[in-house]
């Protein structure tokens, strides 16, 4: 089994951003993230030696499959059902099933805009090997969709500066930040150290963090007022940064930690909301 770099092909005015190539048996997938004018898209295809499969996941489902694989991979065999995940107005379904090389996952796209399409996930010959690589490449595509930055448009960003803070520190986008992370790289905490930007002063404390579609940039720096807070919010083509000055840090944190106090329930009960249990037909 290998997994490296490679894809299907493309067409029309969309941009590769990212791809992999997955081997499992004698089966290829090639993982092809796209952009275009309606946005960013995960292309899932398999190709054997007769036939190629491919299912189109919107972006803002990547995490939601990865999420279903990890639960295919970490459940017990007995203890697995199948799953319905709606995504605008895709719904997908994924049903395990077994023949004579052994169990696999079918993974089927249904939507009203196209025909529906299924892929097929062989569990592999020991230890489900083959969903854990294809939950591992779900893993770095997820990881790496968040950091991704389009050619010309890290230079804009970073050029950005607030009125009246001329040398306030450049936060968010980071040079040479672009590259994919290792496996190693990728565990459940999605906050990330920065390398420290120049114009940070002696501070060089740098955060990021990833919600739904947004990305919020924390960066300590100091300027001729004083040492400061900036947090800035990235969502799409938008920015918009505050300032927070240090001595209102602990108030700032005090009021954030009691809004999730309150709303602790509500946000626990918001993991899933997309998925649907599907129950088994009776016997």
């Amino acid at each position: 089994m290998e997994g490296n770099s490679g894809g299907g092909g493309g067409g029309g005015n969309d941009v590769e951003l990212l791809c992999k190539t997955l081997q499992v048996e004698h089966k290829l997938f090639y993982f092809d993230l796209k952009e275009n004018p309606r946005g960013r898209y995960l292309k899932i295809s398999e190709k054997t030696s007769a036939t190629r499969s491919t299912i189109i996941v919107p972006f803002d489902g990547i995490s939601w499959f990865l999420d279903l694989f990890n639960y295919y991979v970490n459940s017990d065999k007995q203890d697995v059902f199948s799953k319905e995940l709606q995504l605008d107005s895709k719904v997908f379904y994924f049903d395990i099933g077994e023949n004579r090389r052994g169990r696999f996952l079918k993974v089927s796209e249904a939507s009203v805009s196209r025909n529906r399409s299924t892929i097929i996930v062989p569990a592999g010959s020991a230890r489900d090997e083959g969903w854990v690589a294809f939950r591992n490449i779900l893993a770095e595509i997820n990881e790496a969709s968040r950091l991704f930055i389009l050619p010309g448009q890290q230079n804009s960003e970073a050029s950005e500066r607030l009125v009246g803070l001329s040398d306030d520190v450049g936060a968010g986008f980071i040079s040479g930040h672009s590259s994919q992370p290792t496996a190693s790289d990728l565990n459940v905490e999605r906050t990330i150290d920065l390398p420290p930007s120049d114009d940070n002063s002696n501070l060089g404390v740098s955060k990021v963090i990833r919600v739904d579609q947004k990305r919020f940039f924390f960066d300590l720096g100091s300027n001729n007022r004083g040492h400061f807070l900036r947090i800035s919010e990235v969502a799409g083509s938008d920015r918009s940064s505050i300032i927070l000055p240090l001595s209102g840090l602990k108030q700032f944190y005090e009021m954030v930690g009691h809004f999730v106090d309150i709303t602790k329930d509500r946000i626990e009960g918001m993991t899933g909301a997309n998925i649907r249990t599907v129950d088994p037909p009776q016997k």
